[in-house]
């Protein structure tokens, strides 16, 4: 097991998940926000099976930056329960671990 987790969120629209993604690299509490449009999703909400149009975050992070990292998701987010859970890396190449580890700090970054 690392000290590196991928959190899998989802968001509304593209543009939001851009906006999220933005912030936490920018934020350093990523090290890269990986966005995928165009899953469907079927759910069940408030007793109801739903179904809508979504996109996928996939943050690269450290674990001690997780709750940090899901607060700041949750300030930017528009649902009211959003998907933020961390997925445990239980290993990796070395290399690409410490970039992980060297590009989070959870401090602000300079706008790129």
């Amino acid at each position: 097991m690392t000290d590196v987790v991928f959190v899998y969120i989802t968001a509304p629209k593209r543009e939001e998940a851009e906006a999220i993604g933005r912030a936490l690299v920018n934020e350093k509490l990523a090290a890269c926000v990986n966005i995928i449009p165009g899953m469907r999703s079927i759910y069940r909400w408030q007793g109801k099976v739903e179904q809508a149009n979504e996109t996928v975050l996939i943050v690269k992070t450290q674990t001690a930056l997780f709750e940090k990292a899901a607060e700041r998701v949750r300030d930017l987010h528009s649902y009211t329960c959003p998907c933020i859970v961390s997925l445990p890396v239980s290993a990796g190449v070395p290399a690409f671990l410490e970039w992980i580890r060297e590009s989070t700090t959870g401090e602000n970054g300079d706008e790129p």
